[in-house]
């Protein structure tokens, strides 16, 4: 079968990468072509765009860069028809990908999305486009397929992929960890500022402003794939702050608390069981238009999968040196780290046992076989 899939973002790259490698288990013929990164290119198939090309975050981003974004649109489209893949697989990214899929169904291509866009969070009318556009959907929130259903919607709760991603990974010895990347004996205070440019601009400034009052603990920088060192060089002015490129597991595997910009990397780190503060600051404009739309009561997947607040959000002008000291040093505290390993043990129940990947290639074949008989 000829595969052709679309992913956006560091986690749709490693998603994907992983789905891939399920669907070779189902199909020894799978081919693929795909828009991600180098985690899926890793796997196999031929890589038609990397997602550094268009990571724009929020809607003023958005606009500046629309016309390179049509442009992109209409490549992607051209592209799909000139390889005639048996099925289309999306991967989140819903501002691209609802696009793809309204022409690809029109176009009757087989349309199948992994990872719901986040309709439960906003503009929430975009399900009857999906409906109509997307034959099969595979969530990985236990609160998704209810919310579909609402909409009489029958989607797949497959469980969520970072169980696997996080359990299938080789387990870090701390001595050489801290000897290879030269960092002292100090407890980590792990620092994740995201992966877009924008957003780290924003997030990574705060989060160091509060370095000098904690000397007791050696902090470290999350490099994201998509950035090399020289972009982040310019925020590090303090002696004790470390840097390390594209070993977020292996950093958060080896922290004593984390300061983590809000996204999939929240839940990353409570499933490394590690205290974390949640930190969201966006372009003013952005805010003022996601806050009018978005209707949920919490920012980040910790609090919305247990439906309360178990991490604390610090958001906008909240997001400030003086708060986030405070904030910083209750997560320190012997007992509150105690409390937060029992609340992140109860969310990995919430979210299902492993296998997330395998379960949505199982379908994804069948349904593909049903289709040739």
């Amino acid at each position: 079968m000829k595969y052709y899939i679309i992913a956006g973002e560091a986690s749709g790259d490693l998603h994907g990468s992983n789905l891939m490698k399920a669907l070779q288990q189902q199909d020894v013929n799978a081919a693929f072509r795909f828009w991600g990164g180098d985690l899926m290119q890793g796997v196999g198939g031929t890589l038609v765009k990397h997602y550094k090309e268009r990571q724009f975050m929020g809607f003023a981003e958005v606009i500046t860069n629309l016309r390179k974004i049509l442009s992109l649109i209409k490549f992607c489209k051209s592209d799909i028809e000139t390889y005639q893949p048996d099925v289309i697989i999306f991967i989140d990214n819903s501002g691209f990908n609802l696009r793809i899929a309204k022409w690809a169904k029109e176009k009757n291509f087989k349309t199948h999305y992994y990872i719901s866009p986040q309709v439960w969070a906003s503009r929430a009318s975009r399900v009857e486009k999906i409906k109509r556009d997307v034959d099969a959907m595979y969530v990985i929130l236990p609160f998704e397929k209810e919310f579909y259903s609402t909409y009489n919607y029958d989607v797949h709760f497959v469980g969520h992929p970072l169980i696997d991603a996080i359990a299938d990974r080789t387990q870090v010895d701390e001595y050489k960890f801290r000897e290879q990347y030269e960092l002292n004996s100090k407890p980590i205070i792990a620092l994740l500022p995201g992966s877009r440019k924008q957003e780290i601009t924003k997030m990574l400034g705060v989060m160091l402003s509060v370095v000098d009052d904690f000397s007791d603990y050696q902090f470290v920088i999350a490099g994201a794939p998509s950035q090399d060192y020289s972009f982040y060089k310019p925020f590090i002015k303090q002696n004790n702050v470390a840097f390390i490129a594209n070993k977020t597991y292996d950093l958060l595997s080896v922290s004593t608390a984390a300061l983590v910009t809000s996204g999939t990397a929240t839940l990353e780190t409570a499933l490394f069981k590690v205290p974390q503060v949640v930190c969201y600051k966006a372009n003013s404009i952005s805010y003022q238009i996601a806050k009018r739309i978005i209707t949920l009561k919490y920012i980040s997947l910790v609090n919305l999968i247990m439906d309360r607040e178990v991490v604390t959000e610090l958001i906008q002008a909240d997001l400030n040196t003086k708060r986030l000291k405070k904030e910083l040093h209750n997560i320190l505290d012997e007992n509150q780290r105690i409390k937060f390993f029992i609340e992140y043990y109860d969310l990995e129940k919430k979210l299902g046992g492993k296998g997330a990947s395998r379960k949505a290639a199982e379908l994804i074949y069948q349904s593909l076989q049903t289709k040739h008989k």
